[in-house]
């Protein structure tokens, strides 16, 4: 059994070479752009995990593991077009460096790459690991759409912002355990507990983000915390503390979010701790890792084995960074 940062060692020594070239070196050069510019590889190595629970890594589950970082990569440079983002990681995004319509063509075409490399899968997985995959890839999308028509509504429940942030960050989660479980050799039942585990798993990594967006430390969390409060995004911070607010509260929230004053971020924050929010999104963040480690101690595998996804869990919802 590999932990997960040997797995992450292992899958970027084999994701490391390059693997874009063609007749149209300005197509493909931003594509080997943004892969370079790294990332913590959880998705890929989650699919490895869900295989290596049970039993020994398949050599299809690479070329999974690849797909998956591939779509990845490509949702992350058309969500930074549509976001307008012009810094992921430290660098500029591909449509800050190369024009946007030279970035949607290199999204594109890591996407085709992805399923170039689902198409190396032995045919014995093959219709079924298509099926998860294009099932995921569908709600990716509408989650995106769904999180861009939310910008524009002041009346998103609580319940409407976990079905987004399910569709748009969970779902890639739980389908790469699913299709590494498959090729584990696991049962349905099995499966189905994986992907519950990692669909959980999801929510709550996007609640940590949220939260330490708005109440990280700077020294920990590598920038100043209210980057989602200066972009006037409804997080589930903003949606509960409208809820729970009284008529004061509710209309200080409403003019900073309709502002932009030099103080914002400090008085929204205050705001937040008032109402009580920040104890409120512990507890909320807890809950939903508590029912992602209740699938995963449900599927039918030694204890054991499980240990290296328990330990992942905790570290991606306590991490302060």
């Amino acid at each position: 059994m590999y932990s997960f940062e040997a797995l992450t060692k292992l899958f970027a020594e084999k994701f490391r070479d390059k693997r874009f070239s063609g007749a149209v070196p300005s197509l493909y050069e931003p594509a080997e752009y943004f892969l370079s510019l790294g990332g913590k590889r959880v998705r890929p190595v989650l699919c490895l995990m869900g295989n290596e629970l049970f039993g020994q890594i398949h050599p299809d589950a690479w070329h999974v593991a690849n797909a998956v970082e591939l779509f990845h990569n490509f949702t992350l440079i058309h969500d930074d077009i549509m976001d307008k983002a012009v810094i992921r990681r430290g660098k500029p995004t591909v449509h800050a460096k190369y024009g946007e319509p030279t970035a949607l063509l290199s999204g594109d075409v890591m996407m085709i790459m992805a399923y170039e490399y689902l198409s190396k899968v032995s045919p014995v997985y093959l219709h079924k690991l298509l099926a998860i995959f294009n099932k995921m890839a569908k709600e990716i999308c509408e989650g995106q759409q769904l999180d861009m028509e939310f910008e524009k509504r002041s009346d998103v429940t609580l319940d409407e912002y976990i079905h987004m942030i399910t569709l748009k960050t969970s779902v890639l989660l739980a389908a790469s355990l699913q299709m590494g479980a498959l090729l584990g050799g696991s049962g349905e039942g099995n499966q189905e507990h994986l992907y519950a585990f990692g669909k959980n798993l999801g929510i709550a990594f996007q609640l940590q983000d949220d939260y330490l967006d708005a109440f990280g430390e700077p020294e920990k969390f590598g920038k100043q915390p209210g980057g989602d409060i200066l972009a006037n995004k409804k997080t589930f911070l903003v949606i509960k503390a409208l809820e729970v607010a009284d008529a004061a509260q509710k209309a200080a929230l409403l003019a900073h979010f309709s502002g932009n004053k030099p103080d914002k971020v400090e008085q929204v924050l205050q705001l937040f701790r008032d109402c009580k929010i920040d104890h409120w999104a512990q507890e909320l963040k807890n809950k939903y890792l508590d029912t992602a480690l209740f699938h995963l101690d449900e599927a039918a595998v030694t204890t054991i084995r499980k240990e290296p996804l328990r330990d992942l869990a905790h570290f991606l919802i306590r991490r302060q960074y």
